[in-house]
């Protein structure tokens, strides 16, 4: 009996011995094609020598040595590169270990900016429904993914949640997919006068929606006039692109393909691919001057934080993606996958949504296609998804209470960047053959 909490009591897992590319082999030599990348973390597979060499290298040098008393170089660097291929308007970066961290560090950011500049009754988060932030305390406060928060609700902090932008279940008929978009933005006028905008801080939202809701991306124009009211009302705001930034999406920032800049980006994931755990915030210049010019610290910190083996794994991923043109391969293979699940999807009758942008993209699963009804909560049509594409030696990510934190089904796919045509042929195949039989299709 294994001596780890894992995450199920009642599951008996294999034990992954080593990995290929693309591929992870188990203990008993069993292959599996990783088509979500664990919880898209994995953007360059599991094998990349560059990287391996750079941690070497760096554990070499030294390990560790806390940020209190020294920098290091791969944190220096890494910051550097961060910034140099960001979006205008960001200055600096904060390095924690991972996504929730990213988030948490965020929160606090923007709540110290506010103290900074003299307006401290700024303290309000508003978030939207159907969206993940992270597992710690102050992360699930202000997430709208109700299956996460539901056991924790006594410990939260009270949240503002307003609708997500997710057109294929909420938009009207009667109006075009922009007036859809403008109108679920305005909600957050709306929220923010409800609660006094002398009262609120900040605006967080996913670019891309990741794992609750299944790869939705925004429609045109919705983000843009988010950044409208932020900026009318003074509201910072908080893109989280831990899962669907650092290249995910097809371009580096998720928030490019939107044509506006966060004021504060957590990021992760990606950042170094899971081969260190590593988390980063972007931070806009103007954050950043007032910290300096005011307290002069930000006060907040980890043990982890700039760690030097993450950051140096960090730097050699980020730049494996830069000078192979990985991101070419993102669009190409992400624009691949959705025209060959689309083509599967066009006669099936519970297949109801393809979505998603690059290489993060959502196959949302119906009972019925026409009125878009979903399975049952009691059949766990997306765990019995994931136990059938694990037999047939595919890995991929599904979840339920797509729609209200209880209803719906999806799978949520998240490959390497380095993925091949031949193997997203294998990833369709064996997923549409799972979906078939666990909808006894």
């Amino acid at each position: 009996m294994s001596r780890v909490l894992q995450r199920s009591c009642s599951v008996s897992l294999p034990t992954v011995a080593r990995g290929e590319g693309a591929y992870l082999i188990d203990s008993n030599g069993k292959q599996y094609l990783d088509a979500c990348g664990g919880a898209a973390i994995s953007c360059l597979g599991h094998s990349n020598q560059s990287v391996k060499k750079a941690i070497q290298e760096q554990l070499d040098q030294v390990a560790f040595a806390h940020t209190s008393f020294f920098t290091n170089q791969p944190q220096e660097e890494l910051a550097e590169h961060l910034i140099n291929h960001a979006p205008n308007g960001f200055s600096s970066v904060y390095f924690v270990s991972g996504g929730s961290e990213a988030v948490e560090t965020a929160l606090k950011l923007a709540r110290q900016y506010f103290v900074e500049v003299g307006l401290t009754d700024k303290k309000y988060i508003i978030a939207r429904r159907q969206s993940y932030h992270g597992n710690t305390v102050g992360a699930l406060s202000v997430g709208g993914n109700f299956w996460r928060r539901a056991m924790f609700d006594p410990i939260l902090i009270p949240g503002h949640l307003i609708s997500p932008c997710y057109a294929y279940r909420d938009k009207k008929e009667s109006e075009s997919t922009y007036e859809y978009g403008q109108r679920v933005a305005n909600e957050l006028e709306a929220e923010i006068l409800q609660l006094g905008e002398e009262n609120v801080a900040a605006f967080i939202a996913e670019t891309i929606v990741g794992a609750t809701a299944g790869a939705v991306p925004a429609v045109e124009g919705y983000f843009k006039r988010i950044r409208e009211i932020c900026d009318q009302y003074n509201v910072l705001l908080i893109l989280d692109e831990v899962m669907c930034g650092m290249g995910r999406s097809g371009n580096l920032h998720a928030s490019e393909q939107e044509g506006i800049v966060a004021d504060i980006q957590p990021v992760a994931k990606g950042i170094a691919g899971g081969y260190q755990p590593l988390g980063a915030v972007l931070i806009a210049d103007k954050i950043i001057k007032a910290i300096r010019e005011g307290s002069g610290a930000f006060q907040h910190g980890y043990s982890y934080i700039g760690h030097a083996v993450a950051c140096a794994a960090g730097l050699a991923v980020q730049k494996e993606i830069q000078e192979k043109n990985l991101l070419d391969n993102v669009r190409q293979q992400g624009e691949l996958l959705q025209n060959l699940l689309k083509k599967s999807a066009i006669n099936h009758p519970y297949i109801g949504d393809i979505r998603g942008r690059g290489l993060l993209i959502g196959v949302e699963l119906v009972k019925d296609k026409i009125n878009k009804t979903p399975f049952s909560p009691e059949e766990k049509i997306h765990a019995k998804i994931k136990q059938l594409a694990l037999q047939k030696g595919l890995m991929v990510y599904p979840m339920g209470g797509t729609i209200d934190g209880k209803y719906g089904d999806h799978v949520l796919l998240a490959p390497p960047f380095i993925i091949n045509e031949t193997q997203i042929e294998e990833i369709t195949e064996k997923l549409i053959s799972s979906i078939n039989e666990a909808t006894h299709y």
